[in-house]
């Protein structure tokens, strides 16, 4: 592949950053309207390293251009389920960066024994939900309203995938 994935690692962490307050910023995507700081971001990215979660980003070169993690939900109930998120940079969308990291994901997801992921996704960002049933998640519902920026509601798409393969 021309942009290698990889686990991510702490020299991926600035970088990831800058990646995340990218996408962010665009304001389409992402539950948030700017990245976090860097230690709070440095302290996710290495717990998720320590806890052995699934995180991989996408390079080109040293810079990270797109990412895909998926996140323990802490509840004993809920130790079977993680939760995706992921980003990809403009400019390196539709290209298989986002594919190439879900499926790294997923498949790290299933070594660790996770048997289902969950996702929202944001009802205009068409082009994710595209990818995500490509992946074989299938919606569970909506929340209306789910989202709400600028004085504008949009829906949020509940998305989730089983993975076979694990009991």
């Amino acid at each position: 592949m021309k942009h290698p994935v990889v686990p991510i690692a702490e020299a991926h962490i600035a970088s990831f950053r800058e990646t995340l307050d990218t996408v962010v910023r665009e304001r389409l995507y992402l539950a948030m309207l700017e990245a976090p700081p860097l230690e709070e971001v440095r302290c996710f990215v290495l717990d998720s390293i320590r806890d052995g979660r699934p995180y991989f980003v996408a390079l080109e070169g040293e810079r990270v251009i797109g990412w895909c993690d998926i996140s323990s939900l802490h509840r004993a109930l809920f130790a079977h389920s993680g939760v995706l998120g992921m980003g990809v940079l403009d400019g390196y969308r539709e290209q298989g960066v986002g594919e190439a990291l879900m499926v790294a994901a997923l498949d790290a997801a299933r070594t660790t024994g996770l048997t289902r992921v969950e996702l929202t996704v944001r009802e205009h960002n068409v082009r994710a939900k595209r990818l995500y049933e490509k992946m074989g998640f299938v919606v569970e519902g909506v929340k209306r309203r789910g989202v709400r920026l600028d004085g504008n509601y949009e829906d949020l798409i509940c998305m989730a995938k089983l993975l076979e393969g694990v009991d």
